[in-house]
């Protein structure tokens, strides 16, 4: 089952699915909720961004990264050896898919408040290729990440993360 373009179960004209771009190559949230506070305009912005992000990820396509996150871009919880900026989610999401090429990512719940966009995902797929030093066999993967963007002028100027690594590791047979 894709849960990339799933269509929510709520009206899509109505607050807040009005809000998600129908278009079909965005990923979509499972579950949306914001705060009406921040105006319409601002929270149609910040669901669109996290739609390209979260496309990026599904991906792996840097186009999507690239119109959702601004140049001074930074990670908060930068992990060891991953570049700082832009540069970081494209350097995992390269290294990752040497591992998982058909890596998905779910877009479970999106909320969205203030200058802030909270994410639940959910990565999926197979490890096929090689991660440090193990060989994959075609084992499934499928593990938990939360995400909190902070959201500048018009793209995503910081974030923070974290993901359940321990999960992952024993499916794919890795000692961490």
């Amino acid at each position: 089952m894709s849960f990339r373009n799933a269509v929510p179960a709520a009206d899509p004209h109505a607050w807040p699915w009005r809000l998600v771009d129908p278009s079909p190559d965005l990923v979509k949230p499972g579950a949306l909720t914001v705060d009406r506070s921040i105006g319409e305009e601002r929270a149609r912005l910040e669901v669109h961004l996290a739609q390209r992000l979260y496309t990026f990820w599904n991906t792996g396509r840097q186009e999507y990264l690239d119109a959702a996150v601004g140049p001074e871009f930074e990670d908060n919880t930068l992990p060891a050896g991953r570049p700082q900026g832009p540069a970081g989610p494209v350097f995992a999401s390269k290294g990752f898919r040497a591992a998982v090429p058909d890596l998905t990512c779910e877009l479970a719940d999106v909320l969205v408040t203030g200058d802030k966009i909270t994410a639940r995902l959910v990565f999926r797929g197979h490890f096929t290729g090689a991660f440090n030093g193990v060989q994959g066999t075609g084992q499934k993967v499928e593990f938990n990440a939360i995400d909190i963007q902070q959201v500048g002028a018009d793209r995503i100027v910081q974030d923070w993360h974290i993901e359940d690594n321990a999960t992952l590791m024993a499916q794919m047979g890795v000692d961490h």
